[in-house]
């Protein structure tokens, strides 16, 4: 299904493009994208470099792309990389950047967007403010901003509401995760997406919050027993490149691969409520499911009651804290972009 999001859109550019793809001149990039044994880049990252834009190109266009763990990183030091010239195109979670700056932060607190709808219009209202902080003197040029399927708790205990995450040690991938934890009287671990099946079977952890498709892609249905299908954020990307790098391609290039971007981008969000449920349906082993592997998963739909808990602790306690930690300038372009598309303003 997701495949078909990608050579669907690939062809109808295809129609667009292909007479201006006979100008342009031959170039080769280098591409580290996101985790290798996810659906976000085996569905959209690895086919778009590797097929869409040579096609679309007429094979003017080429690249090679694996993803950041593939090549022995663990995540956080992609942007410093990037930034530095020695990785040209990334794509980069903004989660792992949440302490070099809160401005990270911004797009994907707890409990900011309990929809895929929502989550989109928190990154399109944000994205001009990204586009200046990752601007002049950053070294990087953003070229669009994709989601994860709704980030969500993955148990090897019995769960049927927020409040049974009370006293679980839970392993959460950014500081507002875990401040909602916190919140609900639980305990934040921090530990690697790939640490998280070894960590849950020796019972280091009770819980863990990943996607729902990405928790099933690294076989967490294995390891955790239920999983409660609230969206608590959505662990937005960068797509980026290093600004002297994007400097060196040819305008036409530049202006083909953005709009192209553009489009992969815009599957991936198109995407992204229908694989938050392939990821509860193939954890679970429902029929709706149509990869070949499916889990025995309890799904526990979430109360009416937790929805509007998780937004009150968003507003009460998630919000708060971050603002304490964020600058003035940062808040006040909250409150100007998230805060009218969303109805919340944050206090510093």
């Amino acid at each position: 299904m997701n495949k078909r999001f990608v050579f669907t859109a690939a062809l109808a550019a295809l129609l667009s493009f292909s007479v201006h793809a006979q100008t342009l001149p031959r170039t080769q990039l280098k591409v580290v994208g996101g985790l290798s044994n996810l659906s976000a880049y085996n569905d959209y990252e690895k086919p778009f470099w590797t097929k869409v834009v040579p096609t679309l190109s007429n094979g003017q266009v080429t690249a090679e792309i694996k993803g950041f763990n593939e090549m022995g990183l663990k995540g956080p030091e992609l942007l410093r990389l990037m930034s530095q010239g020695v990785v040209e195109f990334g794509t980069a979670t903004l989660s792992y950047f949440s302490s070099d700056n809160p401005i990270n932060e911004a797009v994907d607190l707890a409990g900011l967007a309990p929809d895929a709808k929502t989550a989109r219009a928190v990154v399109d209202a944000f994205a001009p403010v990204y586009a200046k902080f990752y601007g002049p003197g950053s070294g990087i040029k953003i070229l669009g901003m994709s989601p994860y399927p709704a980030q969500v708790l993955f148990c090897n205990a019995e769960i049927k509401s927020l409040a049974d995450v009370k006293g679980k040690k839970v392993r959460t991938s950014s500081r507002t995760q875990a401040e909602f934890i916190e919140a609900l009287g639980g305990s934040g671990v921090t530990l690697a997406f790939g640490e998280v099946v070894p960590a849950m079977q020796n019972k280091v952890i009770d819980c863990a919050i990943t996607g729902s498709l990405s928790g099933y892609s690294a076989k967490w249905f294995e390891v955790a027993t239920h999983l409660y299908a609230l969206p608590i954020n959505w662990n937005s990307q960068i797509h980026g490149v290093n600004q002297k790098a994007w400097n060196k391609i040819d305008p036409k290039v530049q202006a083909f691969l953005q709009t192209n971007i553009t489009s992969m981008i815009d599957n991936m969000w198109d995407a992204a409520a229908a694989q938050t449920q392939q990821g509860y349906d193939c954890n679970s082993g429902a029929a709706a499911c149509t990869l070949p592997v499916k889990g025995k998963m309890v799904i526990v739909q979430p109360t009416a009651a937790d929805r509007v808990l998780l937004k009150k602790l968003m507003q009460e306690i998630v919000l708060p804290k971050w603002a304490a930690r964020c600058s003035a300038t940062c808040v006040q372009d909250f409150n100007a972009t998230i805060g009218k598309a969303v109805g919340m303003t944050a206090k510093k």
